[in-house]
C-alpha cells in the first residue's frame, strides 16, 4: 500500500492535529516524521481539549498504530509529561505507540544551547521555541547525537556524559548569563529516560516497510508548517528540519514513489508566531478580531499568533513543492462578519509585480497586492454540511480552488472533531 501524507502549508498551527484525528479511522499506522516538542497539536472531542507535542495524533483511536519516526527530535521529559497526561485514557502505550531507534534524543544542554544561543543574538533573535530543536539537529548532522537505540546499548550514559560535557563548553563561548542547575535537570532527564525505555522501540523503517508489504494503510503527520522549512521556508526564521513532503521520505525511511495522496492544510487566513517575515500582516482592527476570534494563541508556547489575510502566492508555493492533492481549509468561522476579505495574489517585489515567492520576503523588499472578494455574515459553527454554506463563504471556497489549481476536499468550522465537513 502507498504512503499518504499530511502536511501544513503556512507557518504552522494550521490544524493538523484536529485533521489527522478525523482521518485516522481510515489508517492503520499513523506516523511522525519530523519535528519535536516544538509542535503543539490541538484536538478536541467530547468537550475536551488536547495539547500533543511528540506524541502523533492519532493516539486517542483505538485500532491505530502510532510511530515516532526517525526524523522526530524526542525530549524524554516532555514525552513522559504527554504520558503521565494521557493515562486516564487507558491507552495501552507498549502495543500502540512505537519510537524509531534512529529518532535522536534532546538532552538538558541541547534545551541550555538553545537559550544562550538566541539570548546572545539579541534583537536577532528568530524566535526560538527554546525546546532544544536546533541544537539537537546539529549534533545530529555534526554525527554527535544520542539516539533513542543508544538507550539500549551499556555505554549510553558514557556517551550522554561526553557530550553533555561539551554543550557545557559551549554554553560559556556565549559569555551569557543563563541560570541552571544541570545536576536537577539531569534528575528529571534520566527519571524520564527509564519511563521511556517502558515503550517499545522498533527499526521503523524496515516495521513500515513490511506494514505496506501486508496491505497496511498509512498516513505520514507533519508537525511545523512548509514555510518553516529549513531549505523552502522563510529562512533564517525556520525550524531545523523538513517540513515539506521530501522530509517524510528521509523522516520514515519511505520511498518517494511510494507517496500517493499528499494532504494539505491551511488556514482561511494566515497566522505566524515569533520573528521572521509576513507579507499580509496586519497591525489593525480586522487583524486583532482575527485573533481573538480565532483564539490565535500558540499551543506549544503561549505565545499570541501574528494574524493576517489570506497570502494565495506563499499557498500556491508550498502547494507547489509539496505535490498537493487535495487541500484542507480551517477555520472559515473566523471570518465571518467581515463584510469584505482580502486576499493576496501577487507581490510588488522591488517595484515589479511577481507571482511567485522570492528569495527575501522582508518588507523592505515586498508588499501584498490585494484583491477583494465579498464576506459573509452567517454563524458556520453549527452547519454541517456544504449545502448550508452561504453563497459567498462557497465562492471563497471555488476562489482559492480556482487560484491554486487544486481542490478543498475537507472544511473545518470549529475546533471540535464533529466540526467538520467532508466535500463531494
Amino acid at each position: 500500500m502507498a504512503v499518504d501524507l499530511l502536511l501544513g502549508l503556512q507557518w504552522g498551527d494550521e490544524g493538523k492535529g484536529k485533521i489527522v484525528d478525523v482521518l485516522t479511522k481510515n489508517y492503520d499506522i499513523i506516523a511522525r516524521f519530523q519535528g519535536g516538542p516544538n509542535a503543539g497539536h490541538t484536538l478536541e472531542f467530547d468537550g475536551i481539549k488536547h495539547v500533543l507535542h511528540t506524541i502523533p495524533s492519532g493516539i486517542f483511536h483505538d485500532k491505530a498504530i502510532n510511530l515516532v519516526g526517525n526524523g522526530v527530535v524526542i525530549d524524554p521529559v516532555i514525552f513522559k509529561k504527554e504520558l503521565d497526561n494521557l493515562e486516564k485514557f487507558n491507552i495501552d502505550f507498549v502495543s500502540k505507540l512505537l519510537i524509531s531507534r534512529k529518532a535522536h534524543i534532546i538532552l538538558p544542554t541541547h534545551r541550555l544551547l538553545d537559550a544562550a544561543s538566541e539570548t546572545a543574538k539579541g534583537k536577532a533573535k528568530i524566535g526560538s521555541t527554546l525546546k532544544g530543536i536546533g541544537p539537537t539537529y546539529m549534533d545530529k548532522t555534526g554525527r554527535n547525537g544520542l539516539r533513542i537505540g543508544d538507550l539500549e546499548l551499556s555505554d549510553w550514559k558514557d556517551k550522554y556524559r561526553s557530550l553533555a560535557n561539551k554543550h557545557e563548553s559551549m554554553i560559556s563561548y556565549y559569555n551569557v548569563d543563563i541560570q541552571y542547575s544541570l545536576e536537577e535537570l539531569e534528575k528529571e532527564f534520566f527519571e524520564a529516560v527509564e519511563a521511556l525505555k517502558k515503550l517499545t522501540f522498533i527499526d521503523s523503517e524496515d516495521y513500515l516497510h513490511k506494514a505496506q508489504q501486508g496491505g497496511q494503510t498509512i498516513l505520514a503527520e507533519g508537525a511545523q508548517g512548509s514555510l518553516l522549512d529549513i531549505d523552502f521556508g522563510t529562512y533564517p526564521f525556520v525550524t531545523s528540519s523538513n517540513t515539506t513532503a521530501a522530509g517524510a521520505c528521509t523522516g520514515l525511511g519511505v520511498a518517494p514513489n511510494q507517496i500517493k495522496e499528499v494532504y494539505g492544510i491551511f488556514k482561511a487566513y494566515t497566522t505566524r508566531v515569533g520573528s521572521g517575515p509576513f507579507p499580509t500582516e496586519l497591525f489593525d482592527e480586522d487583524g486583532a478580531r482575527m485573533a481573538k476570534v480565532g483564539n490565535e494563541f500558540g499551543a506549544t508556547t503561549g505565545r499570541p499568533r501574528r494574524c493576517g489575510w489570506l497570502d494565495l502566492v506563499a499557498l500556491k508555493y508550498t502547494v507547489q513543492i509539496n505535490g498537493v492533492t487535495q487541500l484542507m481549509m480551517m477555520k472559515g468561522d473566523v471570518l465571518s462578519g467581515f463584510d469584505t476579505l482580502k486576499v493576496c495574489t501577487k507581490y510588488n517585489y522591488k517595484g515589479k509585480e511577481i507571482h511567485h515567492l522570492p528569495f527575501n520576503i522582508e518588507e523592505e523588499n515586498v508588499s501584498p497586492i490585494y484583491e477583494e472578494v465579498k464576506g459573509w455574515q452567517e454563524d458556520l459553527t453549527q452547519m454541517t454540511s456544504e449545502d448550508q454554506f452561504p453563497q459567498n463563504f462557497s465562492d471563497y471556497i471555488k476562489y482559492i480552488e480556482d487560484f491554486i489549481g487544486v481542490p478543498i476536499s475537507i472544511v473545518s468550522l470549529g475546533p471540535d472533531r464533529k466540526q467538520t465537513i467532508i466535500r463531494n
